[in-house]
């Protein structure tokens, strides 16, 4: 049994041990990891991506983007890679890396920020379902009427009971699903590029002047490609569960390497049908206008059928996500213990029915507030921006002194988590500081949750340094909500 260690390097040796969460098996070979990755990736993002890519830049700057994301991604992949050889101890990376690296403190908060991005994510893409649904029946609208939130209950409950009935059967049906929801897909990327125009897609290929310079283009790709990649960490989320330790690196990097030809094709294609600006004013899902162009009616309908089905994968997938996500850390003592808590099947139950009651409560605030699909999966993207640096930073400390499994080292591990380390980076530059402010506002209130933790454990909450951290996430989450209130400042 692989287990969360009872302190990262920096905490003091006087800290009592951690409780410990155990799994009850480990029994996700490669072929259910690597699924696990796709379905996680391959969820609702790629079937808006042609507007999404075109609405803000032309087609040099797409592939620019796409360039960038690229290298970035696959070094992010690799981090990952190399950090499950090299740490094989540390289970549920994204936490346990950031924990290893900077204290309790910082691995909670990347918990924390990666559970919320999660199910948030998971109400976007049920917001999405039923936006599709609404293509053929009108009441559910754009996926925020009555209808489609009554309907998008129905759904997270019935699948939430099915997961409570084993992991493994989750993720076998989670494979299933992935490998229905690439058909179309792939059929997508034939027809279109049967139907493909040189001559659009080189047209205005720059950009044109409203669109302003080609870094501004680029930049505004970033979060869009983000999106469409979260979840290449799911093998490494589910590590402690792998059957092979090296599967969760192989996982990792092959679901990345199928998914980036399947997005780069579905965005780059969609430019020799259709010129940016038209592109930019079509309604999403867009690759149905995309493939209606290119070989009618019946195009649509496959790809509004083909969104329902990634969506429910993809679902399913980050529900499984998100319960682990808070399972580990509960077993290492910086959430509350009553999270750490399996049922006879082996799942985090308690863990699921808090993250699922959360979806289930935004759910009925898209009703009130009409928050779309775009909306939620900006903030989604936004609150897994600094868990992916906490990843890349620490693989970067480990190459820099040499440190874990010797038999796991290589010498491209350092420009490797340097390169990632600066993709990270750029991240957060391209988002801007409105999402720094909207995902302050998200992060504060974790404090109390860790506070609760620690008090459970008699232990001290905050070192000082810890305090300084809290302090300056508060003080960015107050800024953000006055100038919210103002009106200055708007998701």
């Amino acid at each position: 049994m692989i287990n969360v260690p009872t302190a990262p390097a920096s905490a003091p040796r006087s800290a009592p041990p951690a409780p410990i969460a155990t799994h009850t098996s480990s029994t996700l070979g490669l072929g259910l990891l690597v699924a696990l990755v796709v379905g996680s990736i391959i969820g609702s993002g790629i079937f808006g991506l042609p507007q999404n890519m075109a609405a803000g830049a032309g087609a040099g700057a797409i592939l620019i983007g796409w360039t960038i994301t690229g290298v970035g991604m696959l070094m992010l992949a690799r981090v990952y890679q190399m950090l499950a050889l090299r740490k094989p101890e540390l289970d549920n990376g994204v936490y346990a890396y950031a924990r290893a690296s900077s204290g309790e403190y910082v691995g909670f908060n990347s918990a924390w920020g990666y559970w919320v991005s999660a199910w948030l994510g998971n109400v976007g893409y049920l917001v999405a379902a039923f936006g599709a649904l609404g293509y053929f029946f009108p009441a559910f609208g754009e996926g925020n009427t009555q209808a489609s939130v009554i309907g998008a209950s129905i759904v997270l409950w019935v699948i939430h009971a099915m997961v409570l009935r084993g992991i493994q059967g989750a993720t076998v049906l989670n494979a299933v699903i992935t490998l229905a929801k690439v058909v179309p897909l792939l059929l997508f990327v034939g027809l279109v590029a049967m139907a493909f125009q040189v001559s659009t897609f080189r047209l205005d290929f720059w950009g044109s002047s409203q669109l302003g310079p080609v870094l501004d283009q680029v930049k505004s790709t970033m979060l869009v490609t983000v999106w469409v990649f979260i979840g290449i960490e799911g093998a490494s989320v589910y590590s402690a569960r792998a059957r092979r330790r090296e599967d969760v690196g192989r996982a990792t990097v092959i679901g990345f390497l199928i998914c980036l030809l399947l997005l780069m094709a579905v965005s780059l294609l969609s430019m020799g049908l259709f010129t940016q600006p038209e592109l930019a004013g079509l309604k999403n899902p867009s690759m149905a206008a995309v493939l209606e162009k290119a070989v009618g009616t019946w195009g649509a309908v496959l790809i509004y059928v083909g969104l329902i089905v990634s969506v429910g994968g993809g679902f399913l997938a980050w529900m499984l996500l998100a319960a682990e996500s808070l399972f580990t850390p509960a077993g290492g003592g910086v959430m509350p213990a009553w999270l750490a808590r399996q049922n006879g099947k082996g799942v985090p139950a308690n863990a699921l029915w808090l993250t699922n009651g959360m979806v289930q409560l935004f759910l009925v605030v898209t009703l009130y507030s009409k928050a779309s699909y775009l909306a939620l999966i900006s903030l989604s993207t936004a609150m897994i921006l600094l868990p992916y640096l906490f990843s890349a930073a620490y693989g970067l400390t480990l190459a820099w002194r040499g440190e874990g499994e010797r038999s796991a080292q290589r010498p491209s591990d350092m420009p490797v988590a340097a390169i990632a380390s600066l993709y990270c980076v750029w991240l957060l530059y391209a988002a801007g500081v409105k999402y720094l402010l909207l995902s302050a506002l998200l992060y504060a209130p974790g404090a109390i949750v860790y506070f609760i933790a620690k008090k459970q454990r008699a232990e001290r909450a905050f070192r000082s340094w810890e305090l300084a951290i809290l302090a300056l996430v508060v003080l960015l989450a107050v800024l953000g909500m006055y100038l919210l209130a103002s009106g200055r400042l708007s998701l």
